[in-house]
């Protein structure tokens, strides 16, 4: 009987050159990371004395690493400076998921059947923050986080450790490869002479701060100087009133600093860096986007700094106008009759109008829901009544309808259900200026009710193989063509003109959720809006099909775009409007 032959390893002739470190431990590393059978270790620990090589080691294995499945870096997080919650957010950053805490990555990982490779340079030299406290210590990351994800049986690790003690506790119960690279240094080390970093710091005339004019390395260390000056307090307390320094100094560092209680911070800055600091921790954003991030994230709670940032804000493509952090909503819809209003609903069943311009509720919704409906979507008629989509997938209508369409709509639904709950529907969505309202089911398909013709019944099409999440609708009264946009589990985004077939391949297709969906005419061009559960949220120009992407400071349950360009985010832990420059957001 024959046996299949091994799987080939990878090259090592592919890789780059074997010199120095890794000529003497890259062969060692190599192996370790090819063998994938159950008896190998899948933690190897990196060892050796300060400039013994480790890192250059390390810079090797990832080089060469994505020449092979078996050895290929799905994440490479450096250490050095991190604490918790920072590393996590870049980790999950990296994995596709956006910036979690250390609990919903670790929550995330555990259903996430993909095998995971993660490299870890300078674990030893991570923590941040009051050196008394436990996000300092290197400890912390392994025992809170590192230790919980190594024990993931899809995860295999690279993690440089140094001379320390780091994993030895749990290496002594798992089975850990360790590669000691050497204790003698490859090359003259020399400590950084010890300056204070903040009179580097260019001036104005007056003597204030140009933050923005700091060197890097200075911006990320001036806090971490700052806790360890003779006077601390002032010290501290100078950089966390600077508005400049909360914008262009390190998120990470603050991020640290912020969370021991006993530091004194200006009110809401707080609560502010909770919601900014794993956006900003991106070093991709620029200046001006975290202009608006930040300010954003200060509107709902800290005022004097909102003030301070919204010139800079003014300047990015995206402003915010409002945001209300207690403000909880499971679904959104634009009003097409008043003054451009709101219809929103709340967890409890509340359905509310909100003033455009500070997302406040001005009126009950002209027709009530049922107490006992908890709405997960909804769409406003002229006259108006509602259809709302509720979180069992009964669509409820409400107020006086002089058609009957919405009856029709709902009895049509729920009877097609009770036949078949695989057609259940999942998502509802309108168009304002034709009244025409779309609703996506369990089974994928579309189906598009055109209110002077409900009683022909809707038109339909498979359009997913996957229940659809998000529904929204555009019509052009000049051609009279309707486009149906539509997102499913499945992760795709499609397009459909329903006098035409639907779009043979996905606008876009991403291995995450869709969570809401919007669309609305524009000064510059219809333009589409879609939230995903990764934190980012994607505004399309459809004349073009160009896009941009748009950091979501909360989780997104529901959009809102008026015509004028202002598009709300809302979800559970809060919501926010933004002024979107139309004009140059493509550019």
């Amino acid at each position: 009987m024959s046996t299949a032959p091994a799987p080939a390893g990878p090259d090592i002739a592919t890789w780059p050159p074997l010199e120095g470190v890794a000529a003497a431990h890259g062969p060692a590393l190599l192996n370790w990371a090819a063998d994938t059978s159950p008896e190998r270790p899948r933690v190897c620990l990196v060892r050796g004395a300060k400039g013994s090589g480790k890192s250059q080691l390390l810079a090797w294995f990832l080089m060469g690493s994505a020449g092979h499945p078996r050895t290929v870096v799905h994440a490479a997080v450096l250490a050095e400076g991190l604490f918790t919650d920072a590393f996590a957010w870049e980790l999950s950053r990296q994995l596709g998921y956006g910036p979690l805490s250390p609990a919903r990555l670790l929550d995330r990982l555990a259903v996430d059947q993909r095998p995971l490779m993660l490299l870890v340079p300078d674990l030893h030299r991570s923590g941040r923050g009051p050196a008394d406290r436990p996000p300092a210590r290197p400890a912390t990351l392994v025992e809170d986080l590192l230790v919980p994800l190594l024990e993931l049986p899809g995860t295999r690790a690279l993690v440089e450790v140094g001379n320390s003690d780091l994993l030895d506790g749990w290496a002594k119960a798992a089975s850990v490869e360790t590669l000691h690279v050497g204790d003698t240094p490859s090359g003259a080390l020399s400590e950084p002479p010890k300056v204070d970093l903040t009179t580097q710091v260019p001036r104005t005339s007056d003597g204030r701060p140009l933050w923005d004019q700091a060197p890097q390395a200075l911006r990320e260390h001036a806090l971490d100087q700052a806790l360890l000056a003779p006077d601390a307090e002032h010290a501290v307390r100078a950089l966390l009133t600077d508005p400049g320094f909360l914008l262009h100094g390190s998120s990470v560092s603050l991020a640290a600093c912020l969370a021991d209680e006993r530091i004194p911070a200006p009110p809401g800055l707080r609560r502010t860096w909770r919601l900014a600091a794993p956006h900003l921790s991106d070093t991709e954003h620029s200046s001006a986007e975290r202009a608006a991030l930040l300010h954003a994230a200060a509107l709902g709670a800290s005022p004097g700094l909102a003030r301070y940032l919204l010139p800079l804000a003014e300047d990015h493509v995206f402003t915010a106008v409002w945001a209300r952090p207690d403000a909880a909503m499971t679904a959104l819809a634009q009003v097409p009759f008043g003054q451009g209003e709101l219809c929103a609903a709340d967890p409890l069943g509340d359905v509310t109008l909100l003033d455009v311009a500070t997302g406040r509720s001005t009126a009950p919704a002209p027709s009530p829901p049922p107490s006992s409906a908890r709405p997960q979507g909804l769409a406003v008629h002229q006259d108006g009544s509602l259809l709302l989509l509720t979180d069992t997938g009964t669509l409820h209508p409400t107020g006086d309808d002089p058609t009957g369409s919405l009856d029709h709509i709902a009895t049509h639904h729920g009877q097609a259900a009770l036949k078949n709950p695989d057609v259940t529907p999942s998502a509802i969505g309108q168009c304002l200026r034709s009244g025409i309202t779309v609703i996506g089911d369990e089974q994928g398909t579309v189906h598009v009710w055109d209110p002077a013709a409900h009683y022909a019944g809707p038109r339909a099409r498979s359009l997913h193989a996957a229940p659809v999440t998000a529904v929204a609708c555009l019509a052009f009264p000049d051609d009279g063509h309707t486009l149906v946009m539509s997102a499913a589990m499945d992760g795709t985004v499609r397009l459909w003109e329903t006098s035409a077939g639907p779009m043979p391949v996905p606008v876009e297709q991403r291995p995450v959720l869709v969570t809401a969906m919007t669309a609305a005419p524009t000064h510059h061009g219809p333009v589409l809006a879609v939230a995903w559960n990764d934190a980012t949220l994607h505004l399309w120009h459809i004349p073009t099909s160009r896009m941009r992407s748009v950091p979501l400071l909360v989780p997104c349950r529901a959009l809102a775009l008026s015509p004028s360009s202002r598009l709300t985010v809302a979800g559970p832990n809060g919501a926010y409007a933004l002024s979107l420059d139309t004009a140059r957001l493509w550019d």
